[in-house]
């Protein structure tokens, strides 16, 4: 069975105000910097320092990843609690903020060289790694599971505020991240050489600063043997996070037995999946998608069901079918993210609230 591992990227909060706080390195101060455990994963700093990195181990068990996933946000909790603050896994800061960028070599370049586009971006994602087991595979898997990400997407979609306002969008993260140069749905590669070529053609334009800005909603990764599913949001509740890893790995398996069998990968021009792509972001769970065989509007909740169909078989191999049912069972009645937000506006009136209920949330205490 193949192994999962989860990144996910956390708020820095003032607990009573909502505020994103600049405090990443006063938080991981009594690490050294950075936190880890004899059973692996970590707790690090990221490109802004109002954000936190929590990363898992390769998981093969869904219940595993689940416990993993709430120790280290318990970990990144208690560590901010120490310093005066809280974390929040809220995938944009809804009340207003300037950044602060870390002090990184690398992230001092990047501000250098794209400005406002690295300075005032605070977003946080959900980034699942899913185990392959050849360059070849890797590739045939991205070509396959480019038309479902999408529904990722709308499933995660959790940044609904920004700068203090509704951005009308229930993933304003997933077009906030659009101002870098490379990022979003990508094209169909075909091979595993047209790939390396891609990211070849595009650092001989010295335009990005390495191989690591390949901002694409899913790619192969440089460092481990895995697929990168990167589309989705933070999710406030680890549940969520898990419900997207599961999916994600029954996509990858799906994909990678279908190349084994010959069938050829759906060819969708990829602008057809920002078209997708900007409808999920645009209403996640709470109206329309664009159906992947047809890029024609369906009710949400038919989209996620054809989904499921597509890769049954891969939950039920991996034992994940009845954790995935049940997961979007609960999603469906208290809404994603994005709702959760809203409907805490509504009942209070108050962004900062709304801030307080995701960090209760994030830590399990909602």
């Amino acid at each position: 069975m193949r192994t999962v591992g989860v990144e996910e990227e956390l708020l820095i909060v003032d607990g009573e105000t909502g505020v994103a706080m600049s405090m990443s390195p006063a938080v991981l101060r009594p690490f050294g910097g950075a936190a880890g455990n004899d059973g692996g994963g970590s707790l690090v700093g990221e490109l802004q320092r109002e954000q936190l990195e929590t990363d898992t181990p390769p998981r093969a068990s869904m219940t595993d990843l689940l416990a993993d996933l709430r120790t280290w946000r318990r970990t990144a909790d208690l560590a901010a609690r120490a310093a005066g603050a809280r974390v929040a896994a809220l995938a944009t800061s809804p009340l207003p903020v300037q950044p602060s960028t870390a002090p990184k070599r690398r992230y001092e370049e990047m501000v250098e060289r794209f400005g406002m586009s690295a300075s005032d971006l605070l977003i946080c994602g959900c980034h699942v790694h899913v185990q392959i087991h050849s360059p070849e595979e890797s590739i045939a898997v991205l070509d396959r599971i480019r038309v479902w990400l999408p529904a990722l997407l709308a499933i995660s979609a959790n940044s609904p505020f920004a700068h203090g306002r509704d951005t009308s969008y229930a993933s304003y993260r997933s077009q906030a991240i659009t101002r870098w140069p490379l990022s979003g749905p990508t094209d169909a590669y075909g091979s595993a050489e047209a790939y390396e070529r891609m990211i070849s053609d595009a650092l001989a334009t010295e335009v990005l600063l390495d191989d690591g800005m390949l901002y694409f909603d899913a790619r192969a990764s440089r460092r481990y043997p895995t697929v990168e599913v990167r589309v989705a949001d933070v999710c406030q509740d680890a549940s969520d996070a898990v419900l997207v890893a599961a999916l994600s790995r029954a996509l990858v398996e799906t994909a990678a037995r279908d190349w084994t069998n010959g069938h050829p990968a759906p060819a969708v021009p990829t602008r057809m999946l920002r078209l997708a792509t900007w409808q999920a972001a645009r209403h996640g769970l709470e109206g329309n998608l664009l159906d992947p065989a047809t890029y024609r509007p369906r009710p949400a909740a038919d989209v996620i069901d054809t989904l499921l169909a597509h890769v049954r078989p891969a939950l039920e191999d991996s034992g994940d079918a009845d954790l995935v049912h049940d997961s979007l069972a609960e999603l469906r009645e208290r809404g994603n993210g994005a709702r959760l937000q809203r409907r805490t506006l509504e009942r209070t009136g108050d962004l900062a609230e709304v801030v307080a209920a995701a960090a209760r949330r994030t830590a399990g205490h909602e």
